[in-house]
């Protein structure tokens, strides 16, 4: 089970408060340095930025798959952030984003990093997934919709 171990309930936000996407990634970034305080929050935020710089991480209706890659970390590590109201993200379809899905790795781990990005599609394309993910009230619940769905792929 990949995405189980890549992304946590601490890091998962379901009530995401910004409007705007640099916003976002400043509320799901602080949810990494709780979990993670040696972790550098500028670091952080600047190799999101220069990645979102290459092209809008906006990816398919509603949904954003930011990602950045650090020297100071040593995994691949996932959060989860979901607006009902949805975020102004400049997405590829110009639409509103609902579901943000950061990742962040090593820059020495580019091969697990894109079997994360690989993995992360195929789930999000399952039928249901983002249904039932929107559905959800808490971070456990989040948690163990990622993990259903991940398991179903093995």
């Amino acid at each position: 089970m990949i995405l189980g171990q890549v992304f946590n309930p601490k890091t998962i936000c379901v009530n995401l408060e910004s409007e705007e996407k640099e916003e976002v990634f400043e509320e799901l970034v602080e949810k990494v340095v709780a979990l993670k305080p040696n972790l550098n929050r500028q670091n952080i935020l600047n190799a999101i930025a220069e990645r979102e710089s290459l092209m809008s991480t906006g990816i398919k209706e509603g949904i954003a798959v930011p990602h950045g890659k650090l020297d100071e970390i040593d995994e691949v590590m996932g959060v989860v952030g979901i607006s009902k109201s949805g975020i102004d993200y400049e997405a590829l379809d110009n639409k509103p984003v609902h579901l943000v899905f950061l990742l962040l790795s090593s820059k020495d781990n580019a091969e697990f990093h894109l079997r994360v990005l690989r993995h992360l599609s195929t789930v999000i394309e399952a039928n249901g997934f983002v249904a039932e993910l929107m559905e959800q009230t808490d971070a456990d619940g989040v948690y163990q919709t990622i993990c259903k769905y991940d398991r179903e792929l093995n």
